[in-house]
């Protein structure tokens, strides 16, 4: 397969505080401007000189909420406008949640499900439509293995990732021979800022568990090799493809 090569231009880190998102800008960011959009942009001063460090032409940040769908396509318009063509945009927002709260809270389950899940179609479907009409560039977009098939112990949060996933995988078939592309990316455990308060209660990463530096290590490779997935650790396919043949009855007595 040959390298993935596509117009130079801006590298735009949705969810600029994303410690994936910025380990990953600095692996792609070498002479190219680099956006980081996110809520309190004025607060990302460590973010911006790990990517100046990587090599970045520039960074900019931008104000971001996720969560405020209404925004997004005045913020990608400006975005595009004062920052040309986007090479790659990595949409690294979301988050984790309160399991056991989710289960009786529906306000909270419904917040878990618009951030991870409607608001990412909200931002990829303006994407899809703004590299359609530059002719290049590639989303990057971070599934999970808790969305392959979906566990008793944070069901709310990977039906969000198997949602995310479906929806991902059918933009990437109707994206091909536009010019643009997208890679999708399926990390297991990832030890980190997002998963600290929930090691914190006691439960233990799962196994072949990676951090940001391993994830963005992968991401960064198979965009260069121009694929358009990537599990990581790459065990975890194969294992996924066994797990989703055991039986219910043992499926959800599994540990997260």
């Amino acid at each position: 397969m040959t390298s993935h090569r596509s117009a130079p231009g801006s590298i735009v880190v949705f969810g600029g505080r994303s410690e994936i998102g910025v380990a990953l800008a600095t692996r792609l960011c070498a002479d190219r401007p680099v956006v980081l959009a996110a809520r309190r942009p004025d607060d990302l001063a460590d973010q911006q000189a790990a990517v100046l460090g990587a090599g970045a032409r520039s960074v900019a940040t931008v104000a971001f909420d996720a969560d405020d769908t209404g925004s997004h396509s005045a913020l990608i318009e400006q975005i595009v406008a004062e920052h040309g063509p986007i090479e790659a945009a990595i949409i690294a927002f979301g988050i984790l949640g309160d399991q056991v709260r989710a289960e009786t809270d529906v306000a909270h389950a419904l917040q878990i499900a618009h951030t991870d899940y409607l608001a990412q179609i909200s931002v990829l479907t303006l994407l899809a439509t703004a590299l359609r009409t530059q002719g290049s560039g590639t989303l990057i977009v971070f599934s999970s293995v808790a969305g392959v098939r979906v566990r008793r112990a944070n069901y709310v949060y990977g039906s969000t990732k198997a949602g995310l996933d479906g929806f991902a995988s059918g933009l990437a078939d109707a994206l091909h021979g536009t010019g643009v592309r997208l890679l999708l990316a399926r990390p297991g455990f990832v030890v980190g800022a997002m998963t600290a308060d929930l090691m914190a209660t006691g439960v233990r990463p799962a196994p072949f568990s990676v951090t940001a530096d391993h994830v963005a290590d992968a991401v960064a490779r198979a965009y260069r090799k121009g694929r358009g997935e990537v599990w990581i650790p790459g065990l975890l396919r194969p294992m996924f493809f066994g797990m989703r043949l055991l039986p219910r009855a043992i499926w959800r007595r599994l540990p997260r």
